[in-house]
């Protein structure tokens, strides 16, 4: 049996060096074309592979002239075992963190920014960037790392739990760790994946530096107090780090970003330009592409910025007629002052604005369980009740289950008891290049009828029924892991059934604006061609113009027999197999659940087929592609 060409090597390259100021050649040791060589080295590389990159060009250093580098390894997150420098005597934190949405990524950042800033040695890394023959010899370790789908890790620590959980994993007797695992009570394996490193972690022989903490969407509300006292028995249990020597030097990119004006915490007002409904009145679901404006008005211009495979947070507001239903059934007064801490606003305000009522969570549940002595509740919520908890998520809101079991809640003790309102994330579906000072979204409004009345999503519904010149507070949420090829000429293959073709149409508006030489393949799957087909006019119009070079549909409900992207992708296996060994780059986006699992299943069988190897080995190569950033999923 023929065994299948290890796929080609395309490592994110582009982040550009700095050159140094007038009158400081002295200082900048490369030649122009060094200079040039390493701005498309690093061009895209994130923080922790930037890290990686410095500990290993310290040792190459160390070893090519036998003396410590004048870059002091110890004065930031560098990988263990790349940097002579890296002292025997220094106790370092190593944090590690698997993130699909970027949570994760932001509690480690943090994390590591506050034992720095403490002159404590830690390094930050990636799951997938963390060397897994050094575990053995890991004292200290931190693990950030959220739960997706059906309890499944991320995509960039999958190798890394696979390690752990497997028999090489190594025995961990002198290592101390702590996990906080991140998730959403709303779906039944809530921070399973942090749970059962938790446990592994511990099987191995290690000690809990600290119990697992397991966060809900209001993430701060546990991982605020993990950091802290993570932080605090880091500066009792870690080697100071000694000064760094005395040098001038030009750094390639300054150690934390610079903070960017606009963020979650600080969002900015955006005006909505557009709102359209895209497919017939007879589809299913209506979906809807916003225009949105980014232009602040400023003399700086300091609007919002963002690339192809970034997400647009938008903070919603809860369906005004919900509010009404709920309140009605609490019995109380929608006016009446509630206190949480300082601040104190009308009942009706905390839940229009401030707490999620059109998604359970398990501690809501728990608690109204309590309140109500309900049998039906306390039993979904066991081991045995997994299936109709999942049902109750699905179906339910807080109004549904006041009504069905109901309870005494006082006000206070209501809003303590619901979570913080969350942003919601949408894929953005557009390029700078080609839309200027705007974002692009496509939405599909969550509307269904429970009990005979209507219900909705909060952040859809609270789009779907903006007008034009609204304001909607926004921010950028940047996703480096989902980022077209740095080579343009590489081919790329989307596959991104309904919504989850939003950001390739901002990925093919990009490759047309810089002139990408590389082919660009979409499937497209929904329900009926007639009703559901997102953005035809533009994916027609940019066949006729070569910016798209194949579109492959599969509408499921236009015959008997339901096709999906997925029998797309096998009907077309010897060209995606084809596609992928001259280096393509394959992306997925969409339904993690169900879709993005059918879709990897059909790809290792497309390999294991054409490719001549068995299932294991065709595994093995799409997890290559994964390793090599050339196999991207923005999956939800």
């Amino acid at each position: 049996m023929p065994a299948v060409l290890a796929p080609s090597s395309d490592a994110p390259l582009a982040l550009a060096a700095a050159t140094p100021a007038r009158g400081d050649a002295s200082v900048w040791p490369l030649s122009q074309d060094q200079a040039q060589s390493l701005a498309r080295l690093t061009e895209r590389l994130d923080a922790p592979q930037l890290w990686w990159l410095s500990g290993y060009a310290a040792g190459l250093a160390g070893s090519r002239t036998g003396s410590a580098s004048p870059f002091s390894a110890e004065t930031a997150p560098v990988v263990a075992g790349t940097a002579a420098t890296e002292a025997a005597e220094t106790t370092r934190l190593t944090v590690v963190y698997g993130s699909q949405t970027g949570n994760a990524k932001r509690v480690a950042e943090h994390l590591a920014q506050r034992l720095s800033a403490d002159g404590l040695p830690v390094r930050l890394l990636r799951a997938d960037a963390y060397p897994l023959r050094e575990l053995a010899n890991e004292r200290y370790l931190a693990i950030a790392i959220s739960t997706q789908g059906d309890g499944d890790p991320p995509d960039d620590a999958r190798g890394f739990v696979e390690h752990l959980l497997g028999k090489r994993a190594p025995k961990l007797p002198q290592l101390k760790f702590a996990v906080l695992g991140l998730g959403d009570s709303s779906y039944p394996q809530f921070c399973a994946i942090g749970r059962r490193l938790d446990e592994r972690l511990a099987e191995l022989g290690g000690e809990r530096w600290l119990d697992r903490a397991d966060a809900d969407l209001d993430i701060d509300t546990i991982a605020a107090p993990w950091l802290d006292d993570l932080q605090r028995r880091s500066a009792e249990a870690l080697t100071p780090r000694p000064a760094a020597p005395s040098a001038t030097v030009t750094p390639l990119r300054p150690v934390a970003p610079a903070a960017e004006r606009w963020s979650r915490e600080r969002p900015f007002a955006a005006e909505l330009l557009a709102n359209q409904r895209i497919v017939s009145r007879g589809a299913q679901k209506d979906i809807r592409h916003l225009e949105i404006s980014l232009d602040s008005g400023a003399l700086d211009g300091a609007g919002l910025d963002y690339e192809p495979g970034d997400a647009l947070g938008v903070w919603p507001h809860n369906p005004p007629a919900l509010v009404d239903a709920l309140i009605d059934a609490l019995g109380v007064d929608g006016d009446a002052p509630v206190a949480v801490g300082e601040r104190e606003r009308p009942l009706r305000e905390w839940l229009a604005h401030e707490r999620e009522i059109t998604r359970l969570s398990r501690p809501f549940v728990a608690a109204h369980a309590a309140r109500a002595g309900s049998d039906a509740l306390n039993h979904a919520l066991s081991a045995e009740g997994r299936e109709a908890l999942t049902r109750l998520f699905a179906d339910w809101q807080v109004l549904d289950l006041l009504r069905a079991h109901p309870a005494t809640w006082e006000p206070n003790a209501l809003i303590d008891a619901l979570r913080p309102l969350q942003p919601r994330m949408y894929s953005i579906a557009s390029s700078r290049k080609a839309v200027g000072e705007e974002a692009h979204l496509t939405v599909a409004h969550v509307e269904y009828v429970h009990d005979g009345e209507t219900r909705w999503g909060a952040a859809s519904h609270f789009l779907a029924s903006a007008e034009e010149g609204a304001r909607l507070s926004v921010f950028v949420e940047r996703n480096e892991r989902f980022r077209l090829p740095a080579d343009p000429s590489r081919d790329i293959l989307m596959i991104g059934p309904g919504t989850g073709v939003a950001p390739f149409r901002g990925f093919v508006q990009e490759r047309e604006a810089i002139g990408a030489r590389g082919r660009n393949w979409l499937v497209f799957g929904n329900p009926h061609a007639r009703s559901d087909f997102l953005y035809q006019t533009e994916w027609q119009d940019a066949l006729r113009r070569g910016a798209l070079h194949r579109l492959s549909l599969a509408f499921s409900r236009d015959q008997a027999q339901k096709v999906y992207v997925q029998h797309a992708l096998r009907e077309h296996g010897r060209e995606v197999y084809a596609w992928l060994q001259n280096g393509a780059h394959l992306y997925v986006c969409g339904d993690a659940t169900r879709m993005a699992k059918d879709v990897h299943a059909a790809l290792i069988e497309i390999v294991a087929e054409h490719g001549g190897v068995d299932v294991e080995a065709a595994g093995d190569y799409i997890a290559s592609l994964a390793a090599q950033g050339r196999y991207a999923r923005d999956i939800y």
